[in-house]
């Protein structure tokens, strides 16, 4: 198709955020991914959905509710945008819950992994799961019967519930036919029965099925004519007017508590639901039927991510792997990393290579009597952390340690408030950033005496500091003692945790200060040398693409002749293809085992291959509201391996790898096995070890 003026450049930010989900749903569906694998794709899917419905959905609501217009570049009204967005959630969902049913669930069942219904059970496990019923669920019940003086209850953000119809007077002779029952969330959604009743090598109960079985023990002397499941999803976007707080902890603390209970965005019911019970919770709940999602099955998939944990089954799961380490056959560990960063700078490329060097960096700081301050950045990091625990264990030995603390990074805002106490308490200087500006970058430095003078040595990031994810994310990571960009990193920690004006940075580009200038700069600059008929390339790969002015800039780039191949995870709102805008642009998403994580920006710049990572994607929020750093690989070597790492396998990449056509629609192409190639695959065989 060709591009005319009337048409719109950019594409819908919802619109792009579902495909991607309906990538991920294409794992759950490749019949090659092992089962177990399968199952987890399509709990990823739904944890997608939850935040996407969380946040996206109801920032949508938002605006239809104040009746604004349409806010983004691509200028859809909110109400045309919502519409879209629940007609395609609903096709995914039941997709979703189709694959589940005819192919997940039946291939487990014929690995000897059993699912039980109720009707399924023997006689053996309905009594094993009624003393369960006594033993773990009715003690921690609380039934809630609608009356007067108990009107329907706000039902908390994503829990599992149950709405109860029933008949006959309770010991007061109230007579309201309907009661709701909250299900615990400290129990799991899926219990696991004893091996000696199990009908196979494994066999699982839903939590939601031990309930049903026994929702009457809870109504006394009343006949139960019906138990329906549901799931309310909840506005979770936080409010707090940083503008207006005295202490920016204390405010999020009172906040972090409505997120439970924010205005309700959608409604998830199990099939068995009656069209009264249903509209009667859509009421309660201020839904429409476009909120309403009727599954045929668990409405929380979502909580069924770590059943695989619980199944030896190594043969429906991926290979495991050991990340390899970035040292010599003969050594079996880095036994001073600073000594070997004295000799060169060291590059790690997550999940293939270990994190493990980035905690022994902290970990080796926080014993090292040399070492005398220790600062880092922290946006998520996990309830349970070794760079935590390793910073804690510094200050504790009256080293200076400097953390800046991220208190409003989405859903790790409670872990992080916990770290930032317990710093505290060990004498840790903690702040909270800048008011206004989310720390996003990733840092750490330490500076260590030798020789009679200071040293200076830093990590820079892609990914965060948490080991948990470094397993499962791709990211680099980039340690070096350089002069010139240990001096940028120290003056960025000087404006995070002082006052006054930035100062001028030799290497690092950096948010809100001046990385989106710097990346049409450098954009313009490929425009400059296509014209003095230099040599010109552009690659990015990052998560995704939004921000007007660089899809601008790169469709002015396409039109004088640059080649250009973007990688973007998930949402993009450039149009590739079009000629006379963009036929020189091509667009692509990775979808494979790994969450694709990494920004890489390659500059060809006559033959000078300049090559960034950062902790940034091209979107507005990260070039205006937060703090990212973008960094230059300066070693040769390592600018040759992020290349023939980070750039080109996926570029190659024929099986994992999602083209995107003018629409914002995808196509994954299929061949040959001789001729597959996966660059997630090569990536493991090349720096990990795999069983």
């Amino acid at each position: 198709m060709s591009y005319s003026p009337t048409s719109n450049p950019f594409l819908n930010r919802e619109l792009s955020q579902i495909e991607f989900n309906r990538r991920v749903l294409a794992q759950a569906e490749n019949k090659d991914n092992p089962l177990l694998e399968r199952l987890r794709f399509l709990c990823i899917v739904s944890s997608n959905l939850d935040e996407f419905f969380e946040v996206r959905v109801a920032g949508l609501k938002e605006q239809i509710k104040l009746d604004t217009p349409g806010l983004g570049p691509d200028h859809m009204v909110p109400h045309r945008a919502f519409k879209l967005v629940s007609e395609q959630s609903h096709q995914i969902v039941a997709r979703q819950y189709q694959l589940l049913n005819a192919e997940i669930l039946p291939g487990l069942a014929n690995e000897s992994i059993h699912f039980l219904r109720r009707d399924a059970w023997d006689d053996k496990q309905r009594d094993w799961i009624k003393a369960f019923f006594f033993r773990e669920l009715m003690p921690v019940l609380t039934p809630i019967g609608l009356d007067p003086a108990h009107p329907f209850p706000r039902v908390l953000n994503k829990s599992l519930n149950f709405a109860v119809a029933l008949e006959g007077k309770d010991a007061f002779g109230r007579n309201s036919g309907t009661a709701i029952v909250q299900a615990p969330r400290i129990l799991p959604r899926v219990i696991r029965l004893p091996e000696e009743i199990s009908c196979g090598q494994y066999s699982f109960v839903f939590l939601s099925s031990i309930l049903h079985a026994h929702v009457g023990e809870l109504f006394s002397g009343m006949n139960t004519l019906g138990c329906y499941q549901f799931r309310a999803t909840r506005n979770s976007d936080l409010f707090v007017d940083e503008e207006a707080v005295k202490n920016l902890r204390i405010a999020l603390q009172g906040e972090l508590p409505q997120r439970h209970f924010g205005n309700a965005v959608r409604l998830e019911v199990a099939d068995n639901c009656s069209q009264h019970i249903a509209d009667f919770l859509l009421e309660q709940l201020c839904l429409t039927r476009d909120d309403f999602y009727q599954v045929e099955g668990p409405v929380n998939l979502a909580r069924l991510m770590y059943v695989s944990d619980q199944i030896n089954r190594p043969d429906l799961k991926f290979p495991s792997f050991i990340p390899g380490l970035p040292i010599s056959p003969q050594k079996k560990k880095i036994t001073n990393i600073f000594q070997m960063l004295r000799k060169h700078d060291l590059l790690l490329h997550h999940p293939y290579q270990s994190f493990q060097p980035v905690i022994h960096f902290i970990q080796q700081a926080a014993i090292d009597p040399n070492v005398v301050a220790v600062k880092q950045t922290v946006y998520r990091t996990g309830t349970d952390s070794m760079v935590m625990d390793a910073l804690i264990a510094a200050a504790s030995r009256g080293k200076e340690v400097t953390v800046v603390v991220e208190l409003l990074a989405r859903f790790d805002e409670e872990a992080n408030i916990n770290w930032a106490s317990r710093l505290e308490e060990v004498g840790a200087h903690v702040v909270y950033g800048v008011v206004g500006h989310k720390t996003h970058s990733k840092i750490a430095m330490i500076v260590r005496r030798e020789e009679g003078k200071l040293r200076r040595y830093v990590h820079l990031g892609t990914g965060n500091y948490h080991p948990g994810t470094a397993r499962s994310y791709t990211d680099f990571g980039l340690l070096t003692c350089h002069e010139e960009i240990c001096t940028d990193v120290n003056e960025v920690f000087i404006q995070l945790t002082g006052l006054g004006r930035a100062g001028k940075l030799t290497h690092l580009w950096q948010s809100p200060f001046n990385l989106h200038s710097q990346i049409l700069n450098a954009i313009n600059n490929e425009i400059q040398n296509i014209k003095a008929g230099k040599p010109t390339r552009i690659i990015a790969k990052m998560n995704a693409l939004l921000e007007p002015r660089i899809i601008q800039t790169l469709y002015a780039a396409s039109n004088s002749g640059i080649s250009i191949d973007l990688i973007v995870r998930g949402a993009c709102a450039l149009r590739p293809g079009i000629q006379g805008m963009s036929e020189n642009i091509r667009v692509r998403s990775i979808i494979g085992r790994f969450l694709e994580h990494t920004r890489i920006f390659y500059f060809c710049n006559n033959n000078a291959h300049n090559v960034y990572l950062s902790s940034a994607d091209w979107m507005d929020r990260n070039f205006f509201r937060r703090i990212e750093l973008c960094f230059p690989v300066l070693d040769d070597r390592l600018k040759k391996r992020v290349i023939n790492e980070g750039l080109k396998p996926y570029l190659r990449d024929n099986c994992q790898a999602w083209e995107m056509d003018q629409n914002g629609g995808y196509r994954c192409k299929s061949v040959r096995p001789s001729r597959r190639y996966s660059a997630q695959e090569a990536l493991l065989g090349k720096l990990a070890v795999v069983s």
